[in-house]
């Protein structure tokens, strides 16, 4: 039960010490979703109350459920774009129609999560690589911010996630521009970025939406043109089974199964950071995802949008001195009080605020050191990267995250395709051999032997490549080269095409009078060579430790002593 429950391993020892840091961490992150929850349902094209919703149930599951236990639950922005930019590609009719889908959403993409937990595939996270992650978050970010507009000029133009759509829809309607839900927004995003830098322990956030709320209360700014939230329902949300009536499970089915990835990729990278400092719990990656996904599906009997852990939120509950998931649940308890009692305080929010707070926090999601890092370093995730914000801001959402996941594979198979191949040579007057290009004033040529380091494992994906390239280097030195010596220190194994075509390659060689060495097998290779018969055509003393011992031995010098041979000859056999 602990495994799935880890809440039974730590409620038995809570200590009372905890209970302070925990309660006012708590009380801290349930002010700030207040407003942050509002903001995201925003982005999301959902009613604002629907960010407090989510802030529920989702959060009092992984308290029981997760295995962080800084880590804090409840709506994102990043999921909030995805949720509007799934939703915005359906043709939708209705904000009830449109409501329910996007809760429905949140019971489907907890079903992946779930599934993938039990059948442990986190790893499949490792398949998002930082230059993807960077280039769609960025690209999103983008989108995000330009998705605001409306409110932040007070125009209308229609939500789109492509961002020549949304440029052309904000330049149509430019003179359209509301000032004075202009001056709110602008005014709006100063306070916040003052307050942050310099007076950080202060919510920002709060402070900016209690300002906004009562300057337009006092002034009516409401009846000058600037548009406010309005009624919020009163009241916690009711138990509700999703609606399954006219889902287009065929479309839902991808853009589920990319919000749950993306929604556990920022989750557990969150948490995994936290837990660096921690001493007293471990971060399941598989069980994060159960949690996740029982939030998700839970939640969305409580009228919950798909939720995920918060980078910022995550990082307030730490600063504030939060040692369990009991924070988490008096955040909830914040969020219920406020639902029951204060909703009428928030009647003449301006959307405008909501914009502002919006626009500063997608500001900081926008990577702008790895592009440079990667131009400088590595060209190929450089242009990863590049393509997967291309494709995210100009196509869509799903497609570019989607994009980026298959060109990381097919730079991963390339890569292994045609890996590190090294020629070595004798360093003068050691027994280092080093790669020739870049020792190559330092070490001693010959013409009768050639030395090789294959820097992979060795299977079907790049035999090819290894047989054509000794090939070639082999012709080089066809008239004078005896031996050919493979340094199999890092191919950590061969597969049975690979064997194959070792096996008659060490026979063409025996054709041509040219020895072939092979030093430096770690055991599952040496296991390989003597369990698929590749040792009967190499033969046992042609196998050594180390690269040196194999040229001495060519050269008639030393030849291997028992302990060599029987390094060289320990295996494990198949039974």
């Amino acid at each position: 039960m602990k495994q799935y429950f880890p809440i039974l391993s730590w409620i038995p020892t809570y200590k009372k010490a905890f209970l302070y840091g925990d309660v006012m961490a708590g009380i801290t992150v349930g002010i700030l979703l207040i407003p942050q929850g509002m903001a995201y349902a925003m982005i999301a094209g959902l009613p604002p109350v629907f960010g407090l919703y989510a802030a529920l149930m989702p959060q009092v599951v992984y308290a029981v459920m997760g295995t962080s236990r800084q880590l804090s639950v409840g709506p994102v922005a990043m999921d909030s774009l995805l949720v509007a930019a799934s939703l915005g590609a359906l043709s939708i009719t209705g904000l009830d129609n449109y409501i329910a889908m996007a809760i429905f959403l949140s019971l489907f993409m907890g079903l992946f999560q779930l599934l993938l937990g039990i059948l442990r595939l986190g790893f499949l996270v490792n398949f998002l690589s930082k230059p993807v992650i960077s280039g769609f978050t960025s690209a999103a970010a983008i989108v995000i911010g330009l998705s605001q507009l409306k409110h932040f000029l007070g125009i209308s133009i229609q939500g789109n996630s492509k961002l020549h759509f949304l440029i052309e829809q904000v330049f149509t309607h430019i003179t359209e521009t509301h000032l004075v839900t202009l001056l709110i927004s602008f005014l709006g995003i100063v306070t916040i970025v003052l307050l942050k830098k310099y007076v950080p322990k202060i919510p920002s956030a709060l402070v900016v939406v209690l300002l906004g709320t009562l300057v337009v209360y006092l002034f009516n700014l409401q009846d000058l043109g600037v548009k406010i939230v309005g009624d919020i329902p009163k009241g916690l949300p009711s138990l509700k089974v999703p609606d399954f009536n006219n889902i287009p499970l065929s479309k839902l089915t991808p853009l589920a199964l990319t919000l749950a990835l993306v929604a556990y990729m920022e989750a557990i990278s969150v948490s995994k950071s936290l837990e660096e400092n921690e001493d007293n719990y471990k971060v399941d990656a598989n069980q994060e995802l159960v949690a996740l996904g029982t939030s998700n599906i839970v939640g969305s009997f409580f009228q919950s949008y798909p939720t995920t852990g918060g980078f910022s939120r995550t990082a307030v509950n730490n600063q504030a001195g939060a040692h369990t998931g009991i924070s988490s649940i008096v955040s909830t308890i914040v969020i219920g009080l406020t639902l029951l009692f204060l909703t009428p305080l928030f009647y003449y929010l301006p959307s405008a605020v909501l914009a502002s707070m919006i626009m500063v926090a997608v500001y900081n999601l926008i990577d702008f050191k790895l592009p440079v890092q990667l131009w400088n370093q590595n060209r190929d995730e450089f242009f990863l990267l590049i393509t997967t914000f291309i494709i995210t801001l100009f196509i869509g959402i799903t497609q570019g995250i989607l994009v980026g996941i298959m060109a990381s594979l097919v730079l991963m198979i390339y890569r292994t395709s045609q890996p590190h191949i090294a020629v070595l040579a004798r360093i003068e007057g050691s027994n280092y051999f080093k790669n020739v290009e870049r020792f190559h004033e330092q070490v001693k040529h010959r013409d009768d032997l050639l030395i090789i380091r294959f820097d992979a494992q060795l299977f079907f994906g790049n035999k090819d490549f290894f047989k054509k390239t000794l090939e070639g280097l082999v012709t080089q030195k066809k008239e004078t080269l005896k031996a050919v010596i493979l340094n199999a220190e890092s191919i950590s194994y061969i597969d049975s095409s690979a064997n194959a075509m070792l096996i008659k390659y060490i026979q063409s060689l025996k054709e041509q009078q040219i020895k072939f060495f092979i030093t430096g097998a770690i055991g599952p290779t040496r296991d390989v060579l003597f369990n698929n018969g590749m040792i009967k055509e190499l033969g046992k003393e042609n196998l050594f430790v180390r690269t040196y011992e194999a040229v001495d031995c060519f050269d008639g010098i030393i030849c291997k002593d028992d302990l060599q041979n029987k390094i060289c000859q320990q295996t494990v056999r198949r039974v």
